[in-house]
């Protein structure tokens, strides 16, 4: 652990004080660079608690003041749609705070681990949860650790499924070369490498959102199952002239299709190998 993760965490335990004294709390998280231990100067405190009851504004407000210095930078959410979260700076830091009732987060939860729904914000959530590191109310969380934990086969198969779409930009290139589509052709870079890395994601029972793309390498590592070289490769996208990108991307989608029937053959591939080998050709123009 990093000096400056500790700096954090020791920060973070004393600003959720006051709030674990609220009788409402039931649980305390924190999670993301100081859950992984990954701080920087910039990092900021990323924490979550939860409640029977949402605490009200009064009550927000006295637990900001038992913490010295800090300044309130937001609040955003609706309180009535079960969640909210509050921002505020410490001593030069940023503190977010997310403030969930357990109904809602729990309900929230079900939709993917049970319905098998594809919500990257909850997908996010659960993959902080799943790194977190308990404050308060230690049970309940490892409850949900556990729960989270065991990723269904149904969900892997509904993540892959609904990330298993390439558009054939090597089959396009000659025609995007002659256009004003250098927006539009970094844009399909990124889906494209959204929906490679959401594919091997449902493979190796791993929950994605683009939030991952911030620490990609550290993400990738976590798979046993990807193409050879897969984050110098992806990276490589963007450094390359677009008629070379465009090949390593087909090569990439190629790789990423093989793995797919090869650890998951009842999934239908067949949409995205059309793609494969494909290029458009330019209609004739008739002979007058």
């Amino acid at each position: 652990m990093t000096d400056r993760t500790q700096y954090l965490l020791e920060l973070v335990h004393r600003n959720v004080k006051p709030y674990i004294a609220n009788p409402k709390t039931r649980a305390v998280m924190v999670t993301g660079s100081v859950a992984e231990g990954r701080c920087d100067e910039y990092s900021d405190c990323d924490v979550m608690l939860y409640y029977d009851e949402l605490p009200t504004e009064d009550e927000l407000t006295l637990a900001r003041q038992q913490n010295r210095d800090a300044e309130l930078i937001e609040i955003v959410g609706d309180r009535q749609a079960g969640a909210f979260g509050e921002t505020f700076r410490v001593q030069g830091v940023e503190c977010q705070f997310a403030h969930t009732a357990i109904a809602q987060w729990e309900a929230e939860m079900s939709t993917v681990l049970e319905k098998f729904e594809i919500q990257p914000g909850i997908m996010k959530m659960l993959h902080g949860t799943l790194i977190s590191i308990p404050l308060y109310g230690e049970a309940l969380i490892h409850r949900w650790k556990d729960n989270i934990a065991t990723y269904p086969n149904q969900l892997a198969q509904a993540v892959i499924e609904h990330h298993l779409k390439f558009f054939a930009l090597w089959g396009v290139q000659d025609k995007l070369s002659r256009r004003d589509a250098t927006l539009w052709y970094y844009q399909i870079l990124v889906e494209s490498a959204q929906n490679i890395l959401g594919v091997l994601s449902g493979l190796n029972h791993l929950y994605f959102s683009t939030f991952q793309f911030k620490r990609m390498g550290i993400f990738i590592e976590q798979m046993a199952i990807a193409p050879p070289n897969l984050a110098a490769r992806l990276e490589g996208l963007f450094h390359q002239e677009p008629s070379v990108a465009a090949l390593q991307l087909e090569a990439l989608v190629q790789d990423t299709v093989a793995l797919v029937e090869h650890h998951m053959p009842q999934i239908n591939t067949s949409a995205a190998k059309r793609q494969l080998g494909w290029r458009q050709q330019p209609w004739p123009i008739p002979e007058v």
